[in-house]
């Protein structure tokens, strides 16, 4: 799902969980980190895995271990984004991108 630059993650979180498949762990990123997206993945019945924010007074439950396999997902993007196109993002119609996306996704993971 493609979103605009300056629209925040937890508010695609919900679209994005609606089409979740049915598992017992979720790990999310820090942008995830709200009380209504944790209510929506205890009610879908799995376990959310995502890192308090710094500016949270009360932390919730978080395992560090469980999380480290998630770097697996943020080296792929790491790797998407070698490509300058796909980094800043040229293309205006969101067809273009995603196309340039599956594009450069190929190059990278075939080559």
């Amino acid at each position: 799902m493609l979103t605009g630059g300056q629209v925040a993650d937890c508010t695609a979180a919900d679209r994005l969980l609606d089409r979740m498949p049915a598992t017992d762990l979720l790990h999310g990123d820090k942008g995830y980190d709200s009380a209504a997206v944790r209510r929506k993945i205890e009610e879908a019945g799995a376990a959310p895995n995502i890192p308090p924010r710094a500016n949270k007074r009360w932390k919730n439950c978080f395992s560090p271990y469980l999380y480290r396999n998630r770097n697996v997902i943020e080296r792929m993007f790491g790797r998407l984004k070698d490509f300058r196109r796909i980094a800043t993002r040229y293309d205006r119609s969101a067809t273009n991108f995603m196309a340039a996306v599956h594009i450069a996704a190929t190059v990278a993971y075939w080559l």
